[in-house]
């Protein structure tokens, strides 16, 4: 068969489905414009006053490596840049056809998009991601490899995978090689327990309160909580321990004894991101649970480490700053290799969910509810907006069906 009667077959849609648009003999798309945007949503939630005591990450105590300092340990928004200063960003690639994508990546990002990777992607066919990914990991490898570089090019790709859905008229998912689960059982991160066990969750992961700066007293708290989380959910939920690199390896080892009772299924970043070997001798040590970690690691190269060391039991990149759907992929890939499962940090968002759909090696999605309190009308749209479902593992998610990510369908971009 020649090229010709190739691309013949295409255009009927006869060779495995494949989009014609990716295979026409048109002039290339190419990427005009790059910009950091604003994404105003379509249905802003109602505002309300959340029910006394409930809680969230930046206005409860939450453990943290800044817990030994007594001026910043009683919430995370003491330390954490002021609201607005250094934002996550939302990315917005245009092209000479009119097709559009767009990508949010993490924190402090959209400068690093704007005054260096946008020069890189002018004139490039946003098609070629695999090569623009690589182009954008090169040029900044003297200054970056980790933190908000990795923020910045993680938005970038996300919105190149925007844009290739667009252009083949397919959710991302099946441009993964479609979906190998119909839809995606959930957890919910947080410690209004009452609230997440009545809305349907049977997975809850706690956001341990304490630390080794809390001596004893913390320690028993911290087991309150997870004695709590075990009374709510009976004897077959799951429960995990988000420790947010504030423990270290002691402090673990006793914990871990402590809660062995109650079944945890998993404990969280209980070291710092870079104590891979601290990670490797808990791993050894501790049997009763599992330890995972990756939210805050980066590409593929710092979960290598995490597998050289064998430091975690499950791998948890998020798709906003590892370096994207791209790096994501590879990391699985490297994963699956030796078993391990990804869970990706806040997997329930509406670009990762469809990475989890797409991959054998993905079990579960990672979501956060509005806080108790609020109108009926907050955690109906909650549903709708996360495409919820009910079933006999509690909450479900799934990917948006509309070409690209389907962002359109919850934002407009300004």
């Amino acid at each position: 068969m020649n090229r010709r009667e190739f691309l013949g077959l295409t255009t009927t849609g006869s060779l495995l489905g494949a989009p014609a648009a990716l295979l026409s003999e048109e002039p290339e798309l190419k990427i005009t414009g790059v910009r950091v945007v604003q994404a105003q949503p379509k249905r802003p939630m109602p505002t309300y006053q959340p029910a006394a005591g409930s809680w969230s990450t930046t206005g409860s105590e939450v453990a943290s490596p800044m817990s030994i300092y007594a001026k910043y340990k009683a919430q995370r928004a003491l330390f954490m840049p002021d609201p607005g200063k250094l934002p996550s960003f939302w990315v917005e690639i245009s092209t000479n056809k009119g097709l559009k994508g767009y990508g949010q990546g993490g924190t402090a990002g959209g400068y690093i998009v704007e005054q260096h990777l946008a020069k890189l992607l002018i004139g490039e066919n946003p098609l070629d991601i695999e090569r623009l990914w690589d182009i954008m990991w090169r040029s900044t490898l003297y200054y970056g490899r980790k933190g908000a570089v990795l923020h910045a090019i993680s938005g970038v790709d996300l919105a190149l995978w925007d844009l290739m859905g667009k252009a083949a008229g397919w959710p991302v998912y099946r441009l993964l090689g479609g979906l190998t689960k119909e839809r995606v059982p959930a957890y919910c991160t947080g410690n209004d327990l009452e609230h997440h066990v009545a809305f349907g969750f049977k997975r809850l992961k706690l956001a341990m309160p304490h630390g080794p700066a809390d001596g004893r007293e913390g320690q028993r708290k911290n087991l309150e909580l997870v004695r709590r989380a075990r009374e709510l959910l009976g004897p077959d939920g799951d429960i995990m321990l988000d420790c947010w690199m504030a423990w270290n390896e002691r402090y673990t080892l006793e914990m871990a004894e402590l809660v062995e009772p109650y079944r945890v299924y998993w404990m969280e970043e209980v070291l710092p991101p870079d104590d891979y070997a601290g990670m490797g001798r808990l791993r050894r040590l501790i049997t009763s649970t599992r330890l995972a970690t990756g939210e805050h690691e980066y590409t593929r190269y710092g979960f290598r480490l995490l597998l050289e060391h064998d430091a975690a039991e499950i791998w948890q990149p998020d798709i906003h700053w590892c370096g994207g759907l791209t790096e994501l992929r590879r990391i699985a890939a490297l994963a699956a290799s030796y078993d391990i499962p990804v869970i990706p940090h806040a997997g329930g968002t509406r670009d990762a969910i469809h990475f989890i759909a797409a991959t054998p090696n993905a079990p579960w999605a990672e979501l956060f509810m509005p806080a108790p309190g609020g109108p009926e009308v907050v955690y109906r749209q909650y549903e709708e907006d996360n495409c919820i479902s009910r079933g006999p593992e509690g909450i479900y998610t799934q990917p948006f069906s509309e070409p690209g990510f389907g962002w359109e369908r919850l934002y407009t971009f300004t």
